[in-house]
């Protein structure tokens, strides 16, 4: 049997993942500093300030689409990173869950989502619903459908009864109405403080036991869901959600004018991609950063649409070239 072609054609993204890793394991290496220290802006800065100076080394030029808020570490939309090279496009979040690391609490870490130039859309910062499942309930889903058949749906995919279904919610008041409809529809309900991403990564990978994640986020939030369900087979519909008419507007000047339009996966984070994600604290998809003597562990996810493949890393980070501490295997 002949191996898959997975060599590049036409303009396509080269394999680079490793930098692109090595960016956003400095943003959780110094951003884990600040675990339970409640200044979640300092958490924040360090974080885009590491990601920045290792994006800064890459052999690219990178446009920032989607960035860091309140451009922490000059990572706002429109900045451009790398050393000059292919151009790429960039959605990035140097800490997602900035308050969870504040609290001390769990389930943040620091991603990057690559693509081709000129592919990601450029959207305003505000609201999009959204759901996503991952491989087996892929094309089950419609967005504009009641939660309720979109839990039989998922249901029927699994084979398995509506109460066996989990969905993740965040937990927030914009979702009391949403948690009291995915209540009657009989599903289980895991209720998050914070990681919408991770939220969806973790619909669609096996061994987390949740099956479909759903609710109101951020604009960058979705294209980098998008992206990483691209690369894990799943499926993500979304929909813009203005507050005011002061973001119809801005949509309007992105030459949105359809803003009741779902948008699929394909169309959020469309060509080739490339997903880094790594850890800061605790979660149900990664671990977080672990302090040793002089050393560091990290926990990370690392994904390629054109490698056509899903890698879990796990890395130790040394502080010093001369060291009393010997690499340590995998749960020791």
């Amino acid at each position: 049997m002949s191996e898959p072609d997975h060599e590049p054609h036409g303009q396509e993204l080269p394999c680079a993942c490793q930098g692109y890793l090595r960016a956003t394991e400095r943003a959780a290496l110094v951003s884990a500093r600040w675990l339970g220290r409640a200044d979640q802006d300092a958490a924040e800065e360090a974080a885009a300030d590491g990601m920045r100076a290792t994006l800064d080394l890459l052999p690219v030029t990178g446009r920032v689409v989607l960035g860091s808020k309140d451009d922490a570490g000059g990572l706002g939309p429109g900045a451009v990173v790398g050393a000059g090279g292919l151009e790429v496009d960039l959605a990035l979040d140097p800490l997602e869950g900035r308050g969870v690391v504040a609290r001390g609490g769990n389930g943040a870490m620091s991603m990057i989502a690559v693509g081709e130039s000129g592919k990601f859309m450029t959207l305003p910062d505000m609201y999009m619903r959204k759901m996503a499942v991952g491989p087996r309930a892929r094309g089950h889903i419609d967005l504009l459908r009641p939660v309720a058949e979109n839990v039989e749906a998922i249901a029927e995919a699994f084979g398995r009864r509506v109460n066996d279904v989990t969905t993740i919610v965040l937990d927030r008041p914009r979702h009391h109405d949403l948690i009291e409809e995915i209540r009657r529809s009989g599903a289980r309900i895991k209720l998050i403080p914070d990681g919408d991403v991770t939220a969806s990564i973790s619909a669609s990978i096996r061994g987390t036991n949740d099956h479909l994640a759903i609710g109101i986020g951020g604009t960058r939030q979705a294209v980098l869901s998008a992206a990483a369900l691209r690369c894990l087979g799943g499926e993500l519909q979304a929909q813009f959600w203005p507050t005011s008419r002061s973001e119809i507007e801005a949509l309007r000047e992105q030459g949105i004018d359809d803003y009741e339009r779902v948008y699929s996966t394909e169309d959020l984070a469309p060509g080739e991609v490339i997903v880094a994600a790594t850890g800061v604290s605790n979660g149900d998809l990664l671990r977080g950063v672990r302090f040793l003597a002089d050393s560091a562990r990290t926990h990370s996810l690392l994904m390629c649409t054109r490698c056509n493949w899903v890698r879990f890393v796990d890395g130790i980070h040394f502080f010093a070239r001369e060291r009393r501490e010997e690499p340590r295997l995998l749960g020791y």
